[in-house]
């Protein structure tokens, strides 16, 4: 069985994107114009007031040149090379109920090795910028169940179960899921 993050998850998110941003000298609005996102809405995610979307932390995490399991990995503070199923930070955005689960444990030497499962329920969307990939060398998402229609730039791919997808350059994506069962889907990534 997956484990959520902590019960004060979203206060740990808040302090540790303030800090990213402290850490790098950058003001509000030096990490809205780096980002797109306005300096309010990051203000009142620092402050804990909202809880932010996929899409807004795919904006900031690209901003700080992290990928999103960078981020929630330094929320979470794990450890060691064996991450058990159970032990997985399992992430959900309030807004499109998309569940996002950093499988590659967070301990040990770096690498620049990521694995991640989303699970997007039926009719639901998310969108990401480029900025989110702009440090990303190579990724590959590989469609596990349910269907998934992945638009990246121009180009829609309609995947299936097994399909295995290749990622061009940075370009705006889009994860959309057509079908009436939840699509569940591996992503693979190699950082610069």
């Amino acid at each position: 069985m997956l484990r959520a993050m902590p019960a004060d998850a979203a206060s740990l998110l808040a302090q540790r994107l303030k800090a990213e941003r402290e850490a790098r000298g950058w003001s509000l609005a030096e990490l809205a114009e780096r980002s797109g996102v306005s300096k309010a809405m990051i203000s009142k995610i620092e402050r804990d007031e909202v809880s932010p979307t996929a899409a807004l932390l795919g904006r900031l995490s690209g901003a700080f040149g992290l990928s999103l399991s960078q981020l929630l990995a330094r929320v979470e503070h794990g450890a060691g090379q064996l991450l058990p199923a159970a032990a997985q930070p399992l992430w959900s955005d309030p807004e499109t109920g998309f569940t996002r689960r950093a499988v590659t444990p967070a301990g040990g030497p770096p690498t620049p090795l990521e694995l991640v499962e989303g699970v997007l329920p039926p009719g639901r969307s998310v969108d990401y910028p480029a900025a989110a990939f702009a440090f990303i060398q190579d990724q590959q998402i590989l469609l596990l169940e349910g269907r998934l229609d992945f638009t990246q730039g121009a180009s829609r791919h309609e995947m299936h179960p097994g399909d295995c997808l290749r990622l061009g350059p940075p370009a705006p994506c889009r994860f959309h899921n057509p079908g009436t069962a939840a699509c569940r889907y591996l992503v693979a990534l190699l950082r610069r």
